[in-house]
């Protein structure tokens, strides 16, 4: 399986395959398509198992969609996290996503 596979946008598999991912972890694979398809999802897996790409991936594909980018509507998204420090992972790891070169393209 391959994040192509996954129905992520080709700005957000481009950021990917910049950032070295190659294949989606078992969480990622259940999930993303759920997501993209609008289901809400319960989820658990091990520290380091790729969870907050889970979702955030979607979220980033759903912000960069032209659909999305009408002058008025926005997309939104709001993430809540139980420690300040675990908000300040999700935030990176939302950078680490979305800062490359294939960003520009988002």
């Amino acid at each position: 399986m391959s994040f192509s596979n996954l129905g992520l946008s080709e700005p957000i598999l481009k950021s990917l395959a910049h950032k070295g991912y190659k294949e989606p972890t078992p969480i990622q694979e259940k999930s993303i398509p759920a997501i993209l398809e609008g289901s809400d999802i319960m989820a658990a897996a091990q520290t380091g198992t790729g969870k907050t790409a889970s979702f955030t991936l979607p979220i980033l594909h759903n912000l960069s969609h032209p659909k999305n980018n009408h002058k008025g509507h926005q997309v939104r998204a709001l993430i809540l996290t139980p420690t300040r420090e675990l908000a300040a992972q999700v935030r990176d790891n939302i950078c680490l996503l979305y800062t490359s070169d294939a960003a520009d393209d988002m």
